[in-house]
């Protein structure tokens, strides 16, 4: 099995804190569960889903998690019901038995390991998994739930190939399904609209200062939201890259990026007016440069969706 390297990848035990993922454990869910769905959405049977068959690194606020090791996967043209569920059985227990052996190598009994966390990852999955696959039954005066859900599935950062709105119920309402592309809403935006690549959650962040940028600016037509996009990024994105580039352990420059604008948000609102992207730079840097993946873990309840 040959691999390519993949920069700011990190294996599963970085994210590790003692026998288990901490507080980390929700990221966790939402990782494997969209890593999964996505899969099974391209036809692919992986056939050995596991800790240590993935590789990972930080996107914003989550953790983008990376099939490393396809020996055993199958791509068919689509997984029936039945497939699914083989290959989520199969994730099931091979987490387990790694939160097994994690928890043995800690000196400890096999009931302090976490062996819930494939299943609740399953659960996540089949959570998901219909929120992008179900269908919706609408009246013809509830059209607006058509844009609805497809905002909804934008904001999971999944692209809408196609919606289907087919009649039901003897023509009285529309039964509307949707086909799902690629989980790389944002990140074609900013690249289509700027250039810049990144990772589909950093890609939403950079976004927003984007936007904050062309509201600074009073750009309201295209053509001045155009021209603001370049502006922000020789004038504002640019620059700031480099300078978070000339800083020691700083691997992923967009990532830091992301930070930066996450201290922005809470510096503005603490003091209850916006404080600028140079301030929020420099006081994240007065407080440890706090990163976004770390900062996000204790601040989500349980559920979904953020997968």
């Amino acid at each position: 099995l040959i691999t390519r390297y993949l920069e700011h990848t990190f294996s599963y035990q970085e994210l590790l804190q003692g026998h288990g993922f901490g507080a980390r454990r929700e990221q966790m869910l939402d990782a494997f569960a969209g890593l999964l769905v996505e899969l099974h959405l391209a036809g692919c049977f992986w056939g050995d889903c596991s800790l240590a068959n993935v590789l990972y690194r930080y996107d914003a606020e989550t953790i983008e998690p990376i099939m490393v090791d396809a020996e055993t996967s199958v791509l068919r043209e689509s997984l029936s019901d039945g497939q699914r569920e083989e290959d989520l059985e199969i994730m099931i227990m091979n987490v387990a038995g790694g939160m097994a052996d994690i928890a043995a190598a800690h000196d400890l009994s096999i009931d302090q390991a976490d062996l819930m966390l494939g299943e609740d990852i399953a659960e996540r999955y089949r959570n998901l998994w219909r929120e992008l696959t179900g269908t919706l039954l609408i009246a013809p005066e509830e059209g607006f739930k058509i844009t609805d859900k497809i905002q909804r599935l934008n904001e999971l950062g999944f692209d809408v190939d196609e919606v289907d709105l087919i009649p039901a119920d003897g023509g009285r309402r529309l039964r509307m399904k949707v086909k799902v592309g690629g989980r790389n809403f944002h990140s074609a935006k900013l690249h289509r609209l700027t250039g810049v690549e990144a990772l589909e959650r950093q890609a939403r962040q950079v976004l927003s200062d984007l936007h904050y940028y062309q509201c600074l600016v009073g750009a309201r037509t295209t053509t001045g939201k155009e021209v603001a996009a370049v502006q922000w990024r020789v004038g504002i994105f640019e620059p700031m890259l480099e300078r978070l580039r000339a800083m020691a352990d700083i691997q992923d420059p967009i990532q830091a990026y992301c930070a930066v604008l996450h201290h922005r948000y809470l510096k503005s609102c603490e003091s209850g007016r916006d404080v600028g992207t140079e301030t929020a730079f420099q006081d994240w840097l007065a407080v440890g440069r706090p990163d976004y993946a770390r900062a996000a873990e204790n601040r989500r309840p349980a559920g979904m969706p953020t997968v």
